[in-house]
């Protein structure tokens, strides 16, 4: 440790990697880093941070190995594959995986490292890069007490809103949940501002009506006001949210519980992803809702 604080090491180094990276080296952590593309660790290097080649050579020189991956398959690779944070995790050792993923895919990790005498915790976030660059981030915990107590102080570096939700698993359940309400309320301030459009109505006006009523939302101030701007540039991408949202439909079958409006609106996710929207940021529904109503 350096100064009292644990060592750091992050892998997966992109639009909300670096930002939360950053914040952790601001707030005085010592970070040893890894990314599949070099760009990133170059960026970090020139400020401070350390390069390693792999995820068991991160885990080697770190007391907390963090990763933020775009999804479930890349998470056991980097942690349980050859030369990962598996191997080179020592007994004591913290690792945290603030990616999306599925929970089984967080429970079976957690029991992994378990055996080698390490903690675990599903740290899903949510706030989009704003939030991942502004150290805002919602976030959501699965683990032991134990693990969160000791997580506390790296997560209050790039979160405000952190909450232990229970057991392994238990984080990535709630991200799931908080994808499904943020996806279908897009989906209905698109289709609100594209019926005030279609209607002859000033949909600015509408927006800022709705602000003041019960409908109001920050997906309303925010996307609301990106939907009017036609401004789709990413903070997070149709092609992230809907892998959230079929790690929902999956988590659904598996407790057979009924997910009429997450399936419909997960269907119009694809469309968009067929024309070659999906680098659009989710509030890009209404691009979608706009040329359905022959609007664009």
């Amino acid at each position: 440790m350096t100064d009292g604080k644990e060592r750091i090491g992050f892998i997966g180094l992109g639009i909300m990697g670096l930002p939360m990276a950053r914040n952790l080296m601001k707030a005085g952590y010592t970070l040893t880093v890894n990314n599949r593309s070099p760009e990133p660790e170059q960026q970090l290097a020139a400020e401070g941070a350390q390069v390693a080649r792999t995820a068991r050579e991160v885990a080697e020189q770190s007391d907390i190995v963090i990763t933020m991956l775009p999804d479930s398959p890349q998470v056991e690779e980097v942690v349980l594959g050859e030369n990962g944070v598996a191997e080179g995790l020592a007994s004591g050792g913290l690792y945290i995986d603030m990616s999306s993923i599925a929970p089984s895919t967080a429970r079976k990790v957690a029991e992994a490292l378990k055996a080698k005498g390490a903690d675990s915790l599903d740290a899903p976030v949510s706030g989009g890069q704003v939030g991942a660059e502004q150290a805002t981030l919602s976030i959501m915990v699965g683990g032991s007490e134990e693990g969160f107590e000791r997580a506390r102080p790296v997560f209050q570096a790039v979160g405000k809103n952190i909450v232990h939700i229970g057991g392994p698993g238990a984080g990535q359940v709630t991200k799931i949940c908080n994808q499904i309400v943020v996806a279908l309320t897009i989906q209905a301030v698109a289709e609100a501002l594209t019926l005030a459009r279609k209607s002859g109505v000033d949909a600015a006006r509408v927006r800022e009506a709705l602000l003041g009523g019960f409908a109001q939302s920050r997906i309303l101030d925010l996307h609301g006001q990106r939907i009017l701007d036609g401004n789709f540039k990413p903070g997070f991408r149709i092609n992230l949210h809907r892998k959230d949202l079929r790690l929902a439909l999956e988590a659904g079958r598996e407790q057979a519980v009924p997910l009429f409006a997450t399936a419909g609106v997960a269907e119009l996710m694809n469309s968009m992803i067929a024309q070659g929207m999906g680098d659009l940021d989710h509030s890009g529904l209404a691009a979608l809702y706009g040329q359905l109503a022959g609007l664009d």
